[in-house]
């Protein structure tokens, strides 16, 4: 099956091409370990889909990647998050969501959370 182009909203380039130059730590951290395909796929960094921004994106997975700062914790951001994830769920893609500084702290259980969920998907692709 091929991959689902998903559409944006052309004036959110300038501000994804802003926030690549302003990664915080945790996403600086993330984006050197999956760069270059060294999981085997092809990540982009702060790419617009539909009317937002996700910071790690996958298209032959359809797989974004959000890390949470600590303005995600206020009552009212989390729930625009949710919205946010499920209206771009409702276009099939799917989502791992990560504190910053679980990131910065444990990187290496990110990854892994990150290479399981990619087997668990290659394996239902392989059922198919």
């Amino acid at each position: 099956m091929p991959n689902k182009i998903h559409p944006y909203k052309p004036e959110l380039k300038n501000l994804a091409r802003r926030l690549r130059k302003n990664m915080t730590l945790g996403e600086v951290l993330l984006w050197q370990e999956i760069r270059s395909k060294k999981l085997g796929v092809q990540f982009h960094r702060q790419i617009p889909l539909y009317n937002y921004i996700v910071d790690f994106y996958c298209h032959e997975l359809q797989l974004a990647i959000e890390i949470d700062g600590s303005s995600h914790d206020h009552p009212d951001v989390a729930v625009e998050d949710l919205s946010r994830q499920e209206e771009l769920e409702s276009h099939g893609i799917h989502f791992l969501r990560f504190e910053e500084k679980e990131v910065r702290k444990n990187l290496d259980e990110i990854l892994t959370v990150i290479e399981r969920w990619m087997e668990c998907k290659a394996d239902e692709t392989d059922r198919r």
